[in-house]
């Protein structure tokens, strides 16, 4: 939508491109997922199993606190600063831009798309920022207060954080529907 909107007269990336950047995304995905699976382990507490994060020594917390803050601001903090400026651009141009020519029924009903346009993309951003904003909230806790990883209920906690969390993205599509008019 940037690109369509802010430089519509630039040339749109090959299919070749487009697979090599899709490629690099999922193998930066995989390398920053990869120290999180590869210390993983399953532990008995009573009455239950739990998967955790057991960071090699020495740094053990401390590597991990690192890694989780890391993390927050590599896929929740700087994504949501992109999306917010590119939305923010995007909606400054679709907001201010003016159609030539006489101030007609039609030029008014494009201003109001435009406008909804904007409107749609400040909840799309809002909502992700919503579903996500638990999701690091819990592991952020969970690093500063430990003991309560160790609580019962806390894996109910975790499971509606991360049903919420997963959940963000089937929200767009009925974003998208519920505010186009066709």
């Amino acid at each position: 939508r940037y690109m369509a909107i802010i430089h519509p007269l630039r040339p749109r990336l090959s299919a070749a491109a487009t697979k090599v950047l899709v490629g690099l995304i999922w193998l930066l995905a995989l390398l920053l997922a990869f120290p999180q699976g590869y210390f993983s382990v399953t532990a008995e507490l009573p009455g239950r199993f739990v998967c955790l994060v057991e960071w090699p020594e020495p740094g053990g917390d401390a590597s991990g606190k690192a890694y989780h803050f890391s993390m927050t601001v590599l896929l929740y903090l700087l994504p949501l600063l992109v999306i917010g400026c590119a939305y923010a651009a995007v909606g400054r141009t679709l907001w201010a831009s003016a159609i030539p020519g006489d101030s007609s029924d039609r030029y008014h009903e494009q201003v109001s798309a435009k406008r909804k346009v904007v409107k749609m993309m400040i909840i799309v951003v809002c909502t992700f920022a919503l579903c996500w904003l638990p999701y690091h909230v819990y592991f952020t806790l969970q690093y500063l207060r430990p003991e309560w990883y160790w609580r019962r209920s806390i894996q109910q906690i975790y499971l509606a954080v991360m049903w919420l969390a997963m959940s963000s993205t089937m929200y767009n599509p009925i974003i998208y529907c519920c505010l186009n008019d066709r």
